[in-house]
Protein backbone atom coordinates (compact mmCIF):
# COMPACT_ATOMS: atom_id res chain seq x y z
CA UNK A 1 0.00 0.00 0.00
CA UNK A 2 1.35 3.83 -0.66
CA UNK A 3 1.95 5.47 2.13
CA UNK A 4 1.09 9.84 1.98
CA UNK A 5 4.00 11.48 2.63
CA UNK A 6 3.75 15.20 3.74
CA UNK A 7 5.03 18.04 0.89
CA UNK A 8 7.78 19.28 2.30
CA UNK A 9 8.59 22.97 2.34
CA UNK A 10 10.15 24.32 -0.92
CA UNK A 11 12.49 26.74 0.98
CA UNK A 12 13.98 27.26 4.38
CA UNK A 13 12.00 30.84 4.93
CA UNK A 14 8.67 28.57 5.09
CA UNK A 15 7.46 26.53 8.01
CA UNK A 16 4.35 24.47 8.62
CA UNK A 17 1.84 26.05 10.75
CA UNK A 18 -0.23 29.37 10.90
CA UNK A 19 1.84 31.96 8.43
CA UNK A 20 1.26 36.19 8.88
CA UNK A 21 1.68 38.07 6.26
CA UNK A 22 4.65 40.30 5.71
CA UNK A 23 2.70 43.32 7.32
CA UNK A 24 2.15 41.35 10.36
CA UNK A 25 -1.27 41.99 10.24
CA UNK A 26 -3.44 39.33 10.72
CA UNK A 27 -7.51 39.28 10.28
CA UNK A 28 -8.32 39.81 13.71
CA UNK A 29 -6.42 43.34 13.08
CA UNK A 30 -8.90 44.03 10.43
CA UNK A 31 -11.84 46.40 11.68
CA UNK A 32 -15.67 44.87 11.24
CA UNK A 33 -16.76 48.07 9.26
CA UNK A 34 -14.99 49.15 6.19
CA UNK A 35 -12.78 51.59 7.27
CA UNK A 36 -11.50 52.39 11.16
CA UNK A 37 -13.68 55.10 11.32
CA UNK A 38 -16.99 53.81 10.45
CA UNK A 39 -19.35 53.68 12.74
CA UNK A 40 -22.17 51.54 13.69
CA UNK A 41 -26.08 53.04 13.10
CA UNK A 42 -27.13 54.14 16.16
CA UNK A 43 -30.92 53.79 14.49
CA UNK A 44 -29.35 50.09 13.95
CA UNK A 45 -27.74 49.23 17.45
CA UNK A 46 -31.04 50.74 19.41
CA UNK A 47 -33.13 48.81 17.34
CA UNK A 48 -30.69 45.74 17.63
CA UNK A 49 -30.84 46.04 21.25
CA UNK A 50 -34.38 46.38 22.18
CA UNK A 51 -34.93 43.48 20.62
CA UNK A 52 -32.37 41.75 23.03
CA UNK A 53 -34.19 43.69 25.96
CA UNK A 54 -37.77 42.36 24.85
CA UNK A 55 -36.19 39.02 24.14
CA UNK A 56 -34.99 38.74 27.58
CA UNK A 57 -37.89 40.16 29.35
CA UNK A 58 -40.12 36.82 28.12
CA UNK A 59 -41.15 34.56 31.26
CA UNK A 60 -39.35 36.98 33.82
CA UNK A 61 -39.97 36.73 37.70
CA UNK A 62 -38.80 40.14 38.25
CA UNK A 63 -36.33 43.18 37.30
CA UNK A 64 -33.57 41.01 38.87
CA UNK A 65 -34.32 38.53 36.44
CA UNK A 66 -34.55 40.47 33.77
CA UNK A 67 -31.01 42.34 34.67
CA UNK A 68 -29.62 38.83 34.74
CA UNK A 69 -30.74 37.64 31.68
CA UNK A 70 -29.31 40.74 30.23
CA UNK A 71 -26.20 40.22 32.11
CA UNK A 72 -25.67 36.71 30.83
CA UNK A 73 -26.46 37.93 27.16
CA UNK A 74 -23.13 40.10 27.69
CA UNK A 75 -20.77 37.67 29.11
CA UNK A 76 -19.81 35.97 26.31
CA UNK A 77 -18.76 38.40 24.49
CA UNK A 78 -16.66 39.77 27.01
CA UNK A 79 -14.97 36.75 26.87
CA UNK A 80 -15.01 37.05 23.34
CA UNK A 81 -13.63 40.52 23.02
CA UNK A 82 -10.73 40.18 25.65
CA UNK A 83 -8.52 38.53 23.44
CA UNK A 84 -9.58 40.23 20.08
CA UNK A 85 -8.78 43.21 21.76
CA UNK A 86 -5.59 42.04 23.16
CA UNK A 87 -4.35 40.30 19.93
CA UNK A 88 -4.61 44.10 18.35
CA UNK A 89 -2.42 45.60 21.12
CA UNK A 90 1.38 46.24 19.53
CA UNK A 91 3.22 42.95 20.45
CA UNK A 92 5.13 44.12 23.33
CA UNK A 93 1.92 45.29 25.16
CA UNK A 94 -0.20 42.28 24.47
CA UNK A 95 -0.25 40.55 27.76
CA UNK A 96 -2.78 40.02 30.38
CA UNK A 97 -3.14 42.15 32.84
CA UNK A 98 -1.71 40.87 35.96
CA UNK A 99 -3.17 42.83 38.78
CA UNK A 100 -6.64 43.91 39.39
CA UNK A 101 -5.64 48.20 38.90
CA UNK A 102 -4.26 47.19 35.60
CA UNK A 103 -7.01 45.37 34.34
CA UNK A 104 -9.90 47.65 35.38
CA UNK A 105 -7.73 50.56 33.45
CA UNK A 106 -7.61 47.72 30.64
CA UNK A 107 -11.98 47.61 30.83
CA UNK A 108 -11.93 51.48 31.22
CA UNK A 109 -10.07 52.65 28.37
CA UNK A 110 -9.56 49.58 25.64
CA UNK A 111 -12.75 48.07 26.79
CA UNK A 112 -15.13 51.24 26.00
CA UNK A 113 -12.84 52.88 23.76
CA UNK A 114 -13.70 49.48 21.22
CA UNK A 115 -17.34 49.15 22.51
CA UNK A 116 -18.25 53.05 22.72
CA UNK A 117 -15.76 55.14 20.74
CA UNK A 118 -14.58 56.60 24.17
CA UNK A 119 -13.25 55.99 27.72
CA UNK A 120 -15.23 55.78 30.58
CA UNK A 121 -15.77 58.30 33.05
CA UNK A 122 -14.59 57.30 36.32
CA UNK A 123 -12.92 54.33 37.78
CA UNK A 124 -12.65 54.36 41.75
CA UNK A 125 -12.23 52.07 44.72
CA UNK A 126 -14.55 51.75 47.08
CA UNK A 127 -13.77 53.96 50.60
CA UNK A 128 -15.67 51.45 52.56
CA UNK A 129 -12.64 49.63 54.71
CA UNK A 130 -14.95 46.53 54.71
CA UNK A 131 -15.41 46.36 50.96
CA UNK A 132 -11.75 46.33 49.64
CA UNK A 133 -12.87 43.64 46.78
CA UNK A 134 -15.12 46.34 44.91
CA UNK A 135 -14.55 48.64 42.32
CA UNK A 136 -16.43 51.03 40.63
CA UNK A 137 -16.63 52.42 36.95
CA UNK A 138 -18.60 55.25 36.27
CA UNK A 139 -20.19 55.89 33.12
CA UNK A 140 -22.45 59.55 32.90
CA UNK A 141 -24.24 58.35 30.00
CA UNK A 142 -24.29 54.84 28.84
CA UNK A 143 -25.37 54.29 25.09
CA UNK A 144 -27.43 50.88 26.07
CA UNK A 145 -29.50 52.76 27.65
CA UNK A 146 -30.48 55.93 25.72
CA UNK A 147 -32.56 54.50 23.73
CA UNK A 148 -34.51 52.49 26.31
CA UNK A 149 -38.18 53.79 27.69
CA UNK A 150 -38.58 52.09 31.73
CA UNK A 151 -41.87 52.12 32.24
CA UNK A 152 -42.69 53.47 35.88
CA UNK A 153 -43.60 50.46 37.83
CA UNK A 154 -39.90 49.54 36.64
CA UNK A 155 -38.02 52.37 36.92
CA UNK A 156 -35.45 50.09 39.36
CA UNK A 157 -34.02 48.39 35.61
CA UNK A 158 -30.94 49.68 34.11
CA UNK A 159 -30.49 47.78 31.44
CA UNK A 160 -26.63 48.34 31.26
CA UNK A 161 -26.86 45.16 33.21
CA UNK A 162 -25.85 43.92 29.71
CA UNK A 163 -22.54 46.28 29.89
CA UNK A 164 -21.85 44.32 33.60
CA UNK A 165 -22.08 41.23 31.59
CA UNK A 166 -19.44 41.97 28.93
CA UNK A 167 -17.34 43.66 32.07
CA UNK A 168 -17.62 40.44 34.10
CA UNK A 169 -16.98 37.72 30.98
CA UNK A 170 -13.69 39.86 30.35
CA UNK A 171 -12.42 39.65 34.14
CA UNK A 172 -13.21 36.10 34.36
CA UNK A 173 -11.77 35.51 31.13
CA UNK A 174 -8.54 36.92 32.16
CA UNK A 175 -8.60 34.56 35.20
CA UNK A 176 -10.17 37.40 37.39
CA UNK A 177 -13.21 36.14 38.82
CA UNK A 178 -15.58 39.17 39.60
CA UNK A 179 -19.76 39.50 40.06
CA UNK A 180 -20.46 43.11 38.15
CA UNK A 181 -23.31 44.68 38.68
CA UNK A 182 -25.15 47.74 37.26
CA UNK A 183 -26.61 50.84 39.38
CA UNK A 184 -28.77 53.97 38.28
CA UNK A 185 -27.38 56.65 40.65
CA UNK A 186 -28.43 59.71 38.50
CA UNK A 187 -31.79 61.52 39.22
CA UNK A 188 -34.29 63.22 36.67
CA UNK A 189 -34.52 65.79 39.10
CA UNK A 190 -34.43 68.88 38.12
CA UNK A 191 -30.68 70.73 37.66
CA UNK A 192 -29.25 67.02 37.58
CA UNK A 193 -26.16 66.84 35.21
CA UNK A 194 -25.67 63.54 34.58
CA UNK A 195 -29.57 61.75 35.01
CA UNK A 196 -28.40 58.94 33.63
CA UNK A 197 -25.02 57.86 35.32
CA UNK A 198 -24.30 54.27 35.97
CA UNK A 199 -21.98 53.25 38.45
CA UNK A 200 -20.51 49.16 37.62
CA UNK A 201 -20.05 47.95 40.71
CA UNK A 202 -17.27 45.28 40.15
CA UNK A 203 -17.00 43.16 42.96
CA UNK A 204 -14.15 40.33 42.85
CA UNK A 205 -13.82 36.98 44.20
CA UNK A 206 -11.70 36.14 47.87
CA UNK A 207 -8.93 34.22 45.73
CA UNK A 208 -8.38 37.01 43.17
CA UNK A 209 -7.53 39.38 46.97
CA UNK A 210 -5.66 37.13 48.23
CA UNK A 211 -3.27 36.54 44.80
CA UNK A 212 -3.03 40.15 44.57
CA UNK A 213 -2.01 40.27 48.60
CA UNK A 214 0.69 37.51 47.66
CA UNK A 215 1.97 39.46 44.41
CA UNK A 216 2.27 42.61 46.49
CA UNK A 217 4.80 40.53 49.31
CA UNK A 218 6.77 39.15 46.74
Amino acid sequence: MAHLAPNKPSSGKESAGLRYPTNGKTIYHRPLNRSKTAELSQASFAYLFSEMVSYAQRKVTGIQDLEKRLNNQGHPIGLKLLDLLLIREPPRSQARPLNIITLLHFIKINLWQHLFGRQADRLEKSSDPEAQDEYMIIDNEPLVNAFISVPKEMSQLNCAAFVAGIIEGVCDGAAFPARVTAHTVGTKDEGEMWPGKTVFLVKFQPEVLEREALIGKA
